[in-house]
């Protein structure tokens, strides 16, 4: 029995949902997101939950249950409070700068490089080294900040790179800890 896929979302008075055979559209205070969820799953809405039910008990069906819950669960999340990621420019002469609509990031290249939103997502600038990634999908949010981090991870010998607020680089020691050990 799948743990998440049974439990009911419970839906705020701020949002409105609508099923449409195997559609979701949910409408909230901060816009409008819509989900196609599996065939096998069968969404139900009333007093203010929406509950899901599965057709058959494979392994298949059974995953993709509480994926269909999950993905409906973030829609609501997402028109409600949104989604943000934050990540980091951490070396010496790392920086970023807004231009326009769009980012330019110095992280060790010949050249700036610029990043230019996706639709529905918004980049913000706190000081010269950290970038805020807000939206209300979460997909895009965290596919947008992959992508960026992707320009220079950090690496594991001194740590420099971009990286997500928080994530803890695992350390190398190196050729001169070895020698001396």
């Amino acid at each position: 029995m799948s743990r998440i896929g049974t439990q009911p979302i419970h839906i705020p008075d701020s949002v409105t949902v609508s099923v449409e055979g195997q559609l979701i559209t949910v409408k909230g205070p901060l816009g409008q997101l819509s989900q196609v969820i599996p065939q096998s799953i069968k969404p139900t809405c009333k007093d203010n939950q929406i509950t899901f039910t599965r057709s058959a008990n494979t392994p298949e069906i059974r995953s993709l249950h509480g994926l269909a819950r999950a993905l409906v669960n973030n829609l609501i999340t997402g028109v409600t409070q949104g989604f943000t990621k934050e990540l980091e420019l951490v070396g010496t002469g790392y920086r970023v700068a807004k231009a326009g609509d769009k980012i330019s990031l110095s992280v060790g290249y010949s050249h700036p490089i610029e990043v230019e939103p996706t639709p529905g997502v918004n980049l913000e600038i706190e000081g010269n080294n950290k970038i805020i990634i807000k939206g209300i999908d979460k997909q895009l949010v965290g596919q947008l900040a992959a992508n960026i981090r992707a320009i220079r991870p950090p690496e594991p010998y001194k740590g420099k790179g971009i990286r997500y607020s928080g994530e803890v680089v695992r350390r190398k020691a190196g050729k001169a800890a070895k020698a001396t050990a």
